[in-house]
């Protein structure tokens, strides 16, 4: 069960992003086990098991990420990440498709929904549906700015054609769309209630979420195979 995170994830991610090499690592990987990849992986399945609860009809998965990079892309980082993070979605597919997430790291936590890895023609597909009914997705936008969530994202560096909607302007000209907030680590992220907080943000969501799923549907993945053990569990 979730106790909620604590000074010593803090000393670990601070840690690690400060000793990026395996030395330090194994020196401290049972704090990394008892302090950071345990609670996360409690926490990822008390939100899912919340959410999967109140949306049965919905087919989703939760992954909990690894701290190991990948070998092949390290592009000069060190060989371990220094935020970890679980995402909840319906793609079997890592990384792809809309998805609810949750962050932390050495200095703060944040939490959302994002469409990140979002292709030219998804992306197509959501602008064409703004355009045919842009007073249902202002509706939707409105609801997501109400409540506090910062828009993101990669913006075209040739803006597409505006519609002069300071609101829907901010979303139509992205390659990618992401919605978070973020916090000082510590507070929420140290109480056994984040999972219910966690789970009431999602719902606040939803809608944006499920609008996207409908482009997602409309214009599916791009067929590239699932990784290994996928499925409603913690990876």
């Amino acid at each position: 069960m979730f106790q909620g995170f604590s000074q010593n994830a803090i000393d670990f991610l601070w840690g690690i992003s400060l000793n990026n090499e395996r030395g330090w690592f194994m020196a401290h990987k049972q704090d990394f086990t008892d302090y950071v990849d345990v609670p996360m992986r409690e926490l990822g399945k008390a939100v899912f098991s919340a959410l999967a609860e109140e949306y049965p009809k919905q087919d989703w998965r939760l992954h909990v990420c690894r701290i190991y990079r990948d070998a092949r892309r390290l592009f000069g980082r060190g060989p371990y990440k220094d935020h970890l993070w679980f995402s909840i979605k319906a793609s079997q597919v890592l990384l792809e498709g809309p998805m609810f997430w949750f962050e932390i790291g050495a200095a703060d936590y944040s939490y959302g929904m994002g469409f990140y890895s979002a292709t030219p023609a998804q992306m197509e597909a959501f602008r064409r549906s703004i355009d045919a009914n842009p007073e249902r997705f202002r509706r939707i936008a409105e609801g997501v700015k109400r409540r506090g969530y910062k828009l993101d994202g990669e913006e075209y560096k040739r803006p597409k054609k505006l519609r002069g909607d300071a609101l829907i302007d901010g979303w139509y000209n992205r390659k990618r769309i992401g919605l978070e907030k973020s916090f000082d680590l510590g507070g929420d992220a140290f109480s056994q209630n984040l999972p219910e907080i966690l789970v009431s943000a999602y719902a606040e969501l939803m809608p944006m979420y499920e609008y996207f799923m409908e482009i997602y549907r409309a214009c599916p993945e791009t067929g590239r195979p699932a990784p290994r053990g996928t499925g409603n569990a913690a990876e």
